[in-house]
């Protein structure tokens, strides 16, 4: 499936991005030992968090996962990969896994999405790379009393990325989605990876950004401005921008607007279940967060829509069912 194709079908029909994946793992109460399994039983270092080392030890957890998005109706699948970069992992120590994660990420949603596009032709799925913005950028330092100090830089993130990138491809992934941007020079990066990798390919591959606006301000993490954003990537051959995590579906209403209204591409959203309470979790109900999504189907501001921290297979289903009565963005 190349841009042209998922471009065709975005035409006349929303794709359906599933929902929070580390939402889901949380449900399981996974111990230390549980993230181990047997393999990394003697590992030296902590690994307890570590959720994509789970497509390895817990694989039969990750798979159930995506199931019941794919149950719920999501035409998309995220591979269970946001932090499986070099510059992620060596929190873990771990680097010398990158290659096996995203492959063996990407391949178990893939396996997937082949079992329920054959059960119904009609409603083909596809597995969507996750990459995320790893725990470094390079626009801010991390030092308030050396603001001139970067902890990484472009080069090294392009690396890190593009290996990222080959082997989400190896492994299966249709798409690449660069997600949760708060420095548009990361994004960059990944997107200047992508594009090398295509080269190198010489394959097309369907590319999504979506940034991260952090607060009431409108900004990203690095400062710009919806608008901004958009300016900064533009000049990229992608299939879709757009916004997600940080902010519930009604904050996040007219930033998607400004996407709408100057954007060439199909615009993607996937919002939080509302803002976090005392205890950092997720209240919003199905109900509610479909209600506030429904404005972004009158308005007519998306094309893809899905779900982010918070999110469950129910709050997919409820969207799912919505977007039943209402017709995509039409750019």
């Amino acid at each position: 499936m190349n841009t042209k194709e998922i471009h065709n079908l975005l035409k006349n029909n929303f794709l359906i991005l599933d929902g929070a994946m580390g939402t889901m793992i949380q449900r399981y109460n996974f111990s230390e030992e549980d993230y181990r399994g047997d393999r990394f039983k003697d590992w030296e270092h902590p690994l307890q968090g570590n959720n994509d080392l789970l497509s390895i030890t817990q694989t039969a957890a990750i798979k159930d996962i995506h199931k019941a998005y794919l149950e719920a109706g999501a035409d998309l699948i995220e591979t269970n990969t946001f932090s499986s970069t070099t510059i992620a992992m060596a929190d873990y120590h771990m680097e010398s896994l990158v290659d096996e994660l995203n492959e063996t990420s990407a391949r178990i949603a893939k396996e997937l999405c082949i079992e329920y596009t054959e059960k119904n032709p009609e409603k083909p799925r596809f597995v969507v790379g996750s990459m995320g913005p790893t725990n470094k950028t390079a626009s801010l330092s991390p030092n308030v009393n050396d603001p001139g100090y970067r902890a990484i830089n472009f080069n090294e993130l392009k690396d890190a990325y593009y290996q990222q990138a080959k082997s989400l491809m190896k492994g299966g992934a249709d798409i690449l989605m660069v997600e949760t941007v708060f420095d548009t020079l990361n994004a960059k990066a990944a997107l200047f990876a992508i594009e090398d990798l295509k080269e190198e390919l010489n394959k097309d591959i369907p590319t999504m950004v979506s940034g991260t606006i952090t607060d009431a301000s409108g900004r990203t993490l690095s400062g710009q401005t919806a608008e901004a954003f958009l300016i900064s990537v533009e000049h990229i051959p992608l299939m879709s921008i757009g916004l997600n995590c940080a902010l519930g579906a009604n904050q996040l209403t007219p930033y998607l607007e400004t996407l709408a209204n100057k954007s060439d591409f199909m615009v993607s959203a996937h919002p939080n279940a509302g803002l976090p309470n005392a205890f950092g979790e997720y209240d919003e109900s199905p109900e509610e967060m479909a209600t506030q999504i429904e404005e972004y189907f009158k308005k007519k501001l998306v094309n893809i829509i899905g779900g982010c921290c918070g999110t469950t297979p129910e709050h997919i289903k409820a969207i799912y069912e919505l977007t039943k009565k209402y017709s995509p963005r039409v750019k």
